[in-house]
């Protein structure tokens, strides 16, 4: 089962791809948000299609006490979109701190600043797979 996750922020979307196995998780894409849904669901809705994607999960950005800020909404507004939009499940999933980790990985790898920027999302969205396919009590295929 191919599992695809979104690390969804007001510039940029990161894509992340399982192996049918869900053994190895690669970041796949960063797709541009200039604030409107359509061109960022038309695009992950065709990674969908192209990867053969049986479930997707999105990141949501819970805060350390465990609310949902504006950031959080924005991300489970888009999951219901992105929902409506495709034909296979989408669930969102807490990603607290996978940006903070995502920079520092690259920070150790001694990926330079700009490059940092754009990779960091795809590799947050590395992250939040990681952690949901490893979730306790997750269901497979």
């Amino acid at each position: 089962m191919r599992v695809l996750a979104v690390d969804y922020g007001a510039r940029r979307v990161g894509l992340a791809l399982s192996d049918p196995l869900e053994i190895t998780v690669n970041p796949h894409s960063v797709i541009p948000n200039r604030g409107d849904p359509a061109p960022v669901l038309d695009a992950i809705a065709r990674v969908i299609a192209e990867e053969g994607v049986d479930e997707v999960v999105v990141g949501l950005p819970v805060n350390m006490d465990g609310s949902h800020g504006p950031a959080a909404q924005a991300a489970q507004e888009f999951a219901e979109a992105l929902a409506d939009r495709v034909a296979v499940p989408v669930h969102c999933y807490d990603e607290r701190l996978t940006t903070a980790e995502a920079e520092e990985i690259l920070i150790g790898r001694d990926v330079p600043r700009a490059r940092r920027r754009e990779m960091v999302d795809k590799v947050a969205a590395a992250l939040i797979l990681r952690s949901y396919l490893e979730s306790p009590g997750r269901r497979r295929g």
